[in-house]
């Protein structure tokens, strides 16, 4: 598909389930996220550079975009990092050729504005990682240029001093709410820090799942296909999908399903899974 037949890029980072980051100052590795399978790539800026070699990664990531335009997301430091000036002057010279930006530690409109204005069409993706940017998600999801929510649960339990996992669990479901409210995609959930045991990210990316997440961040490859089960339909989802549109085109009105009777959010929830099957269908 040739760049000019591309979605617009706010549609690419909508249909993303698999959101895979490769640091910013290892420029040795953008080719191979690329070629990973992931949705979306996005090379970070932040956590992943360390202070001294930000220089060298913004340098990184010039050369990339003009080698590889409309490949990469790029996550740019919080409005709070001294760091933050360069990485929007840095926008200002190519966020044109991204497909979005992440913008790391969100916590008001204005900060989103800021890169919006520099990012092209890219399509902003707010990091919601602080008590503030949970409190402030109804109105970033509602910020013209956002294209998604995201989540970053471990600064997230970090600011808010807790290790409880329902606490993250309280922040997903009000950043579902906040991005129904707002006619967005499901947000992307927080990164798991397991790649060699993926059990553990499984597990997460299953339970970001039901509550309404609708794709994960990545830290290693070897996560892409776990996270990619997790959220695909189950064979018994699949099944019971299609005995309950079976139903629905009998045509008797009122139906009944394995003892259920059949209306319309159930129905529509079967719809939803088999339109689910048929983009991964052609995804494959």
């Amino acid at each position: 598909m040739s760049i000019a037949q591309q979605p617009h890029p706010s549609a690419r980072l909508s249909a993303a389930t698999t959101a895979l980051f490769v640091p910013g100052d290892r420029p040795d590795r953008f080719g191979k996220a690329l070629a990973s399978g992931a949705d979306l790539v996005i090379v970070d800026l932040e956590d992943a550079v360390a202070a001294d070699r930000k220089a060298l990664a913004r340098e990184a990531v010039v050369e990339a975009v003009a080698a590889h335009p409309s490949s990469f997301v790029l996550r740019v430091n919080g409005a709070a990092s001294p760091e933050h000036t360069a990485d929007l002057e840095l926008l200002a010279t190519i966020g044109g050729g991204l497909v979005g930006v992440a913008l790391a530690k969100t916590e008001s409109p204005d900060a989103i504005e800021a890169v919006r204005m520099r990012a092209g069409d890219a399509g902003i993706i707010p990091l919601v990682e602080s008590a503030a940017g949970l409190a402030a998600a109804p109105a970033l999801a509602q910020t013209p240029g956002v294209a998604r929510l995201a989540l970053g649960g471990i600064d997230l339990a970090l600011d808010l001093d807790t290790t409880a996992p329902e606490v993250v669990d309280i922040a997903r479901f009000q950043l579902t709410l906040a991005s129904r409210v707002a006619g967005l995609a499901g947000p992307l959930d927080s990164p798991s820090v397991e790649f060699t045991d993926l059990d553990p990210v499984r597990a997460a990316a299953a339970r970001a799942r039901s509550f309404g997440f609708g794709g994960k961040l990545c830290i290693h490859p070897r996560q892409l296909d776990a996270v990619r089960e997790a959220f695909a339909p189950t064979a018994d989802e699949v099944a019971w999908a299609e005995r309950i549109l079976a139903a629905e085109g009998d045509g008797e009105g009122v139906a009944s399903v394995d003892g259920t009777m059949v209306d319309r959010p159930v129905t529509e929830r079967a719809r939803r899974i088999r339109a689910a099957v048929e983009r991964k269908r052609r995804r494959s």
